[in-house]
């Protein structure tokens, strides 16, 4: 890949290296007829707090399903239930300190939330929010994963939504 673009010109000098995640489209149908998204924030390598999906790295002997199921639960603090692989997205970035080019793939599966109250969450997200789609379209910082959203916006699950007692609303 030449270096141009918006990528500078050092990161053809780096060494590249593949790097795997998997997260989820964590989404619940109210009874407002609007289907709400579960949204984290968490800060950038600048310090600037930015709304995205939960999503994390893939441990050793663990499938990409069990890895988005994890980390949508450790970042969170709430279940859910896959239904469906929703698309993948690759992007590049460079880990400066190590002097690496990262190529990275995420899948990122739609899922439902299981219904149970959040429990114990890691500190990794300072927020942790449910929204309605059309606000996570916009509050989401980056462009691929409102993509995704907006592919979650008419999603036919696979599974049906799992049963729940109450609404959730915010969590911080």
């Amino acid at each position: 890949m030449p270096a141009c673009g918006r990528y500078p010109r050092f990161m053809a000098r780096y060494p590249t290296q593949h790097a795997t995640s998997a997260g989820g489209v964590v989404c619940d149908d109210r009874r407002d007829g609007r289907r709400w998204v579960l949204l984290i924030a968490r800060r950038n390598a600048a310090g600037i707090p930015q709304w995205t999906l939960p999503k994390g790295g893939i441990e050793d002997g663990e499938s990409n399903e069990e890895a988005a199921l994890r980390e949508v639960g450790e970042e969170t603090g709430f279940g859910a239930v896959i239904s469906h692989l929703l698309g993948t997205i690759d992007y590049w970035f460079v880990w400066r300190p190590d002097r690496i080019r990262y190529h990275k793939f995420v899948h990122y599966y739609f899922m439902w939330w299981d219904g149970l109250p959040a429990g114990e969450r890691d500190d990794e997200a300072e927020h942790v929010e449910w929204v309605p789609l059309e606000i996570a379209l916009v509050r989401l910082a980056h462009r691929n994963e409102r993509a995704l959203v907006e592919q979650a916006r008419t999603a036919r699950p696979r599974i049906p939504q799992p049963p729940r007692e109450v609404d959730v609303g915010v969590e911080g």
